[in-house]
């Protein structure tokens, strides 16, 4: 093999007297590219700033040297988003998504053209999908916007920018470089109106006004067609007889909606959150000359839509749809959120609880897991609010041994409770009522 110092290319390299230098790229000029690339806004973020810690490791890991986050947005069309049609609505957001995954492409290959190096993280999908179902997203949009400049987050968990509202999908872009000009800076209020149309409207009653949030139950629903709903779907094919055990557990119209899903892109099945939101200085128009006409015409219809709503058996969703949705029909699936280890169950539990089903409940949890895992957790249940951290902290009303395999076996129902009693798999120490109760603060996976 020839020597290094030989190689026509490492003789090029050095016959230009280039040199691995640090960057810093005009800001204006990138601003100016992503606008004329369709982008709608854009800002800029310090790898360095505070607001940025729990995610800093993660995004140094995808593009070490990293110093400059870039977000931008991309404008939805907002009476497609609004169609109680989903077949409009989600071909917008689909369309959309891939607008903002080309508009981050562009300025990638542009800044690698003039050597600077830069990653652009998928808008959506994507994920990195041997991590489900714990964090299987490379990098948070939504708090790198916020501290961007680019709105601030409203009651039902969406961006809101000033002037769009939620009618925005976000990019994100890594760039190991300096900017030529200072970072942006939250705006200075909060775009939400408090308006609670978003509450509403969601079928699952996964939003509250307090700001607190049913992921679960959301998960279960919109993303029926995505993640572990599909999962729940495969588990259905498989356990069928045949097809006409098959034909009673799921309609041809579901079926033909997965179908559509594989083929098309996953369909979400509401998102009426970010459908009736009235915020943003282009969008608010309509709520303020007349309310009424735009809830008959924006909320009522997605209110009044015949439609399946997929929850979880005995969760806090399925009490919600029959109370306040009757003409709606629930079905109850699993949410094939399970998780494969319980470093992604404790992940999960505060994304899944019920506090409808909590009521009641106040006691503090201690877990203790062996064998494959070794982890030390607490989970304290009071005032419909979970709280869960890593150690075994105060004194604990019940404390649960466990073999780490097992303890997933029998959420996964593919282990008995008598039987891990039995071979001391699992040890209880305190009420076992109060580990019962427990238990209801969970739907089945």
């Amino acid at each position: 093999m020839a020597k290094l110092e030989s190689h026509p290319t490492v003789q090029r390299f050095r016959a230009s007297a280039q040199s691995v230098t640090s960057h810093t790229v005009d800001g204006e000029w990138l601003r100016a590219f992503l606008l004329d690339a369709g982008a709608d806004d854009v800002g800029f973020v310090s790898v360095d700033r505070p607001s940025l810690d729990a995610q800093r490791a993660d995004i140094v890991g995808l593009l070490p040297g990293t110093r400059t986050l870039v977000s931008f947005v991309v404008r939805m069309n907002r009476q497609d988003v609004r169609s109680p049609a989903r077949s409009i609505a989600n071909l917008e957001f689909h369309q959309t998504t891939h607008m903002v995954d080309d508009v981050a492409r562009q300025l990638v290959h542009e800044l690698e053209r003039r050597g600077v190096d830069a990653l652009n993280p998928s808008a959506g999908f994507p994920m990195e999908m041997d991590r489900f179902p714990g964090k299987v997203w490379t990098v948070s949009h939504k708090p790198i916007a916020v501290a961007a400049g680019l709105g601030q987050m409203g009651v039902h968990r969406n961006l809101i920018h000033p002037r769009f509202g939620n009618f925005v999908l976000l990019g994100t872009v890594l760039v190991a470089a300096e900017l030529s000009v200072g970072e942006s800076q939250p705006i200075d209020y909060n775009p939400c109106l408090g308006c609670n149309l978003c509450v509403a409207a969601c079928p699952v009653g996964a939003i509250e006004p307090d700001g607190r949030f049913d992921f679960g139950a959301c998960a279960t629903h919109n993303y029926r067609e995505f993640l572990g709903g599909f999962g729940d779907w495969v588990g259905t094919v498989v356990e069928s007889k045949n097809a006409r055990a098959y034909g009673d557990q799921v309609s041809a119209a579901e079926t033909a909606s997965m179908w559509q899903s594989l083929s098309f892109g996953a369909n979400y099945k509401a998102a009426y959150c970010m459908a009736v939101c009235p915020a943003g200085d282009e969008v608010i128009a309509p709520f303020l000359l007349d309310r009424k006409r735009f809830t008959d015409e924006v909320l009522r219809p997605l209110q009044a839509k015949v439609e399946t709503v997929y929850v979880q058996p005995g969760s806090d969703a399925l009490a919600h749809v029959r109370r306040r949705f009757p003409a709606k029909t629930t079905k109850t699936v699993r949410s094939g959120l399970g998780a494969s280890t319980i470093a992604a169950l404790l992940f999960a539990m505060p994304s899944v609880f019920q506090k409808g089903r909590s009521a009641g409940l106040a006691a503090r949890f201690h877990f203790v897991f062996t064998g494959s895992e070794t982890i030390d957790a607490t989970v304290d249940i009071r005032d419909g609010r979970i709280t869960v951290s890593r150690g075994l902290t105060d004194k604990a009303d019940v404390v649960l041994f466990a073999d780490a395999d097992t303890w997933l076996g029998y959420l996964a129902g593919r282990r008995n409770l008598l039987w891990a009693l039995m071979r001391r798999k699992l040890r209880v120490k305190g009420r076992l009522r109060l580990l019962a109760a427990f238990g209801r603060c969970f739907p089945p996976a």
